[in-house]
């Protein structure tokens, strides 16, 4: 069976790491299918998209709609979704298809992170304490036909798609594979601030996803999670990067929770 990937890019205003990413993308080992939609950046992200991918369009509201229209127009036989701040090693694809090859259907990705100041790396931290942890990391490889069973992405949900685009797989009882190289995040020059207001962002459709999978979420919105316990070790070797990741953490909570709140009035007013 010929397998192809197709890589879906979501942007907004993403031209300080666009250009990596997509070199990345199409340095791959393995050829592959560029798409990239942008959600009318007002930077040079649409020039850079333009000059670089097979695919370029235009569309919003949200990333889970971009990647949808993305996936819609993939002629591939396999779907990869990634973020414009993210690197792939050229073996990525490979290894997906390698996972594909022995009968999985979709594959997580695990993440490292990098960046410029303290944030950055209390962020870094808190990343590798969840590499192998299923309750936090999500798929980003799907077989096309098991993405369109599903539905893709539920554009409803923002911030959250991923987890309930895998929890939906496993609902079905379809085991998720795990490459063995992961992907590198480029956080920037993170300032506690943006954290948190991606959080309270992210949190105003947390109770939509709440309600479709509470258990999921019981265990991916405890403010110490279990991989903390399991890192003790790391934890315990940097205690300032750790007093940062706790204060960090702190503070995303609050914001998500405040989100929350508001998505929920909102909902109601609907």
């Amino acid at each position: 069976m010929s397998r192809s990937v197709s890589v879906v890019v979501p942007t907004r205003n993403s031209a300080s790491t666009l250009k990596a990413c997509l070199d990345s993308v199409l340095e791959q080992s393995e050829p592959v299918e560029l798409l990239v939609i942008d959600n009318f950046s007002t930077d040079a992200t649409p020039q850079i998209a333009s000059a670089m991918a097979g695919t370029f369009e235009q569309a919003g509201p949200e990333r889970s709609r971009q990647r949808n229209l993305g996936a819609a127009r993939a002629s591939g036989s396999h779907l990869l979704f990634v973020d414009s701040d993210m690197i792939l090693p050229p073996s990525l694809v490979a290894e997906c298809l390698e996972q594909a090859a022995g009968g999985f259907r979709a594959a997580i990705i695990p993440e490292v992170s990098t960046g410029r100041g303290f944030w950055a790396a209390a962020k870094a931290l808190e990343r590798a304490c969840y590499v192998g942890d299923d309750s936090i990391e999500a798929a980003r490889f799907f077989e096309r036909g098991l993405f369109q069973e599903l539905g893709g992405f539920d554009e409803a949900l923002t911030g959250e798609e991923d987890w309930d685009l895998t929890a939906r797989i496993r609902e079905r009882g379809i085991p998720i594979a795990r490459t063995p190289t992961p992907l590198t995040h480029d956080e920037g020059s993170l300032r506690l601030r943006e954290t948190m207001r991606t959080k309270f962002y992210y949190g105003r459709t947390m109770a939509r996803y709440m309600a479709k999978h509470r258990g999921a979420a019981r265990a991916q919105l405890t403010l110490f999670r279990p991989a903390f316990r399991r890192h003790a070790d790391l934890l315990r070797a940097n205690p300032l990067l750790t007093a940062g990741m706790v204060a960090m953490k702190t503070c995303e909570a609050a914001a998500g929770a405040l989100g929350t709140a508001m998505g929920l009035v909102a909902d109601r007013r609907r």
